[in-house]
């Protein structure tokens, strides 16, 4: 990737990145009868956030009054509005001491973070708030990043304690990590060559860099696996509480999102070098309008980019969750509106975890890949497949029965057993189908289709059932 435009950049991708969490539309979300009890009884939630995190978050103290601001203050007002359930801050001085309140059980929820393994052991996990891709930041002189792994000897600085982190020590232990105080001062070590690199969130990215001016810096790269995904961590104890707070969730819109980074990264049409060529050198206006048409042109370049990133994924080629999830409400609302049949089929490569453990990752990431072939390739052309998420793949089927689904799945599955993977392996598929009934919604559908394919698990694999 080419050069960093901080005001350019942010006002063309900001609109890009932010893929919705699919769900009801805009306003109050639907409730069970043990929910809303819950909702009526339970007191404020405590919550945890991160003090420093501007534009995502901070706390802010006026008139001895500690406050949540930034954009994952707003995002949580907004569902907590749709949900009826009310926040209350408990004030901390640094992330690692939220974390730590956290798992003292002083908070029943951390506001903003992404989900690893070791997060998993001790939280529950929300659907996304806010997806955001990840960029490596170097000085302008460092070359474009490919491949990480081929880097000898360089640093890398992130912030302390944070997911990336986490997954760049355990990824690629030939970087050299460093560990800063804060966003800005990461960034920083980059600009004063203290770091080779960070890898940060595009939107505090642009944030920091316009904030501090640091205009010497660019993207080289990124990892489209290592995306942000923002979600409200809840302690185990409480499952409830993010079962409600995934209602609200889903009940949000792209353009809700998109208004609330918009309010916070501020957008303008000018960088100062601009404003001086405008005011000091009118010789040279043919040369910036030359500039600037390049610049177009190279934005568009990278906003095709990124919308596809946004709702592909990037091992498969397949529409990813976000996509899938769009299309499958959309076909939801369809069969309800005009009662035509709809089916689904969830797939699961059968004993997917041994091809990681017996011949690691990269050949199970080959083995997805060829897989994923296999679907699209014998899909009929009315039909969507997407991966659904680490082995498993949906398939939306509209105008379509379950028995035509079960047909389709069951021809699915015979093409896996006569497809020759990788090192001459085969491998077997599990799928478990529903359809669409009156008064159904997408989780009860996905509900059916889950426990179908639970029941074809449990009674040897390799087969299809339907709910």
């Amino acid at each position: 990737m080419s050069r960093w435009v901080p005001f350019r950049l942010t006002a063309c991708l900001l609109c890009l990145l932010l893929p919705g969490v699919a769900g009801a539309t805009s306003g109050t979300a639907p409730f069970t009868p043990a929910e809303q009890r819950f909702i009526r009884e339970s007191g404020p939630v405590t919550l945890c956030v991160d003090p420093d995190w501007p534009p995502f978050e901070h706390v802010e103290v006026r008139n001895g009054q500690a406050r949540h601001v930034g954009i994952a203050a707003d995002i949580i007002e907004l569902v907590a509005r749709r949900t009826g359930l009310s926040f209350e801050l408990l004030p901390t001085s640094t992330w690692e001491e939220s974390i730590a309140a956290a798992r003292a059980g002083r908070c029943q929820a951390l506001s903003f973070l992404n989900q690893t393994p070791q997060r998993e052991a001790w939280l529950g996990f929300t659907d996304p708030l806010l997806t955001d891709p990840n960029v490596f930041i170097t000085r302008v002189e460092h070359p474009d990043i490919t491949d990480p792994a081929a880097l000898v000897g360089e640093t890398i600085v992130f912030p302390q304690g944070t997911a990336m982190e986490e997954l760049i020590r355990k990824d690629y232990p030939n970087l050299k990590v460093l560990v800063a105080e804060s966003e800005a001062q990461a960034i920083r070590m980059v600009e004063e060559r203290k770091a080779d690199m960070t890898m940060r969130s595009l939107i505090v990215a642009a944030y920091t860099i316009r904030q501090q001016g640091l205009f010497n810096l660019k993207i080289a790269g990124n990892l489209p696996e290592y995306q942000n995904k923002l979600r409200m961590g809840v302690v185990r104890a409480n499952p409830l509480l993010r079962t409600v707070l995934n209602r609200g969730i889903r009940s949000l819109t792209d353009e809700e999102r998109r208004q609330i980074v918009n309010r916070h990264v501020p957008i303008t049409a000018q960088t100062a070098v601009d404003y001086w060529l405008v005011g000091r050198v009118a010789a040279v206006f043919a040369l910036l309008a030359g500039v600037v048409l390049w610049s177009n042109r190279r934005l568009k370049r990278m906003n095709a980019v990124l919308e596809r990133l946004a709702r592909t994924d990037p091992l498969t080629d397949l529409p990813n969750r976000t996509r899938l999830n769009d299309l499958f409400r959309r076909e939801v609302d369809r069969a309800k509106r005009y009662r035509r049949p709809f089916s689904i089929v969830i797939l699961d490569i059968d004993n997917f975890k041994r091809v990681n453990d017996e011949y690691g990752h990269l050949a199970g990431d080959r083995t997805l890949q060829a897989f994923a072939v296999v679907v699209r390739d014998n899909v009929r052309g009315a039909d969507t497949v997407g991966r659904w998420g680490g082995e498993e793949f949906l398939v939306l089927c509209p105008e379509t029965t379950a028995e035509e689904a079960a047909q389709l799945a069951e021809r699915l599955r015979a093409a896996t057993r006569a497809t020759p993977f990788e090192g001459g392996r085969t491998h077997t598929v599990s799928a478990g189908v529903a359809a669409f009934h009156e008064g159904d919604d997408l989780d009860a559908l996905l509900n059916r289709a889950d426990a179908a394919l639970y029941r074809a698990k449990n009674a040897g694999r390799d087969r299809v059932e339907m709910a």
